[in-house]
């Protein structure tokens, strides 16, 4: 038996506990591993609550998370990793847990922290894609709604290392720390526009929204075509003729194979992902309130 979180109906955080369960077999291609650190993302809030009861039906009891790191302690037929190896991924049946599954393990470089390991791959796969999605080049310039946030902050730095002038969207608390990864931030919220035109002179090619604060219809404007902007955050996207960028089991999706890229570059320092807490696998609550109250700067990291 092992201790993982879970919970057994939809509901606030306090439906998430400390329960005893099985430790998973890996099937084939999979690795079981002791996790290390799992990542607290907002899809996970959004799962526990019951919003994506509609895409994402729970079958009870749930052990939420998406992500995780850890040492490979079991191996399935197949698998492409062994034991005693340091790896990262997308977990299979939940990553509050003390055991989990991976199905594509990505070996962790040896300086990468386990708390940047785990929370690393949804949203650095999200900025990814999204990037790939816009196609902005070397020379045209993005504007990211939300660089604060950890899909935001990645994307950011991805854009400015390929060329691209990048204008950031952000609270005042984090415009000095955007504007040190190479962005020229601006404070959100009223006015943004104008703050905006005045940081891009001549004018925004294309627009990510990280941030899900209703600048879809102003940033079309910006672009002067919807085609030209993206969101993964405003589920009103097609009000504005938006696209919403959603994950993909789609082997053909450009993000399916970028993980162990990611991680080199964050490894060695040219990729920055501020992680604002860690918290013990029993406040697995306190983490989904925290978030909920927007009270992180970085992100949340359980560790088992």
């Amino acid at each position: 038996m092992s201790k993982a979180i879970a919970f057994s109906e939809y509901g606030t955080p306090e439906v998430l506990r400390l329960s005893e369960v099985t430790a998973p077999e890996p099937g084939p291609g999979q690795v079981r591993i002791r996790v290390r650190a799992a990542s607290v993302n907002p899809l996970d809030l959004k799962i526990r609550s019951g919003l994506m009861a509609g895409a994402i039906p729970a079958h009870f009891p749930v052990v939420p998370g998406l992500d995780a790191a850890g040492v490979v302690d079991a191996v399935g037929e197949g698998a492409d990793a062994a034991v005693g190896d340091e790896v990262l991924g997308a977990t299979t049946g939940g990553g509050y847990s003390e055991y989990a599954l991976l199905e594509r393990p990505v070996a962790k470089p040896a300086a990468l922290s386990w708390d940047v390991a785990a929370s690393l791959v949804t949203v650095g796969r999200t900025a990814f894609r999204v990037l790939a999605q816009l196609g902005a080049g070397k020379g045209q310039t993005l504007l990211v709604h939300g660089a604060g946030g950890s899909v935001g902050i990645i994307a950011a730095q991805l854009a400015v290392a390929r060329g691209i002038t990048v204008v950031a969207t952000v609270g005042e608390h984090d415009i000095e720390r955007v504007t040190a990864l190479g962005a020229t931030a601006v404070r959100y919220g009223d006015g943004w526009v104008q703050r905006v035109n005045t940081a891009a002179p001549r004018g925004v090619d294309f627009v990510l929204d990280a941030s899900g604060a209703g600048v879809l219809a102003d940033s079309v404007a910006l672009t002067g075509d919807s085609a030209r902007v993206i969101t993964i955050a405003d589920m009103s996207a097609a009000q504005h003729g938006v696209r919403f960028s959603a994950g993909s089991t789609d082997t053909a999706d450009p993000a399916e194979d970028v993980l162990p890229q990611l991680a080199e570059l964050a490894a060695d320092g040219r990729l920055t992902l501020p992680v604002w807490r860690t918290y013990p696998l029993a406040e697995a609550a306190t983490a989904h309130a925290d978030l909920e109250a927007h009270r992180n700067r970085g992100k949340a990291v359980l560790l088992p």
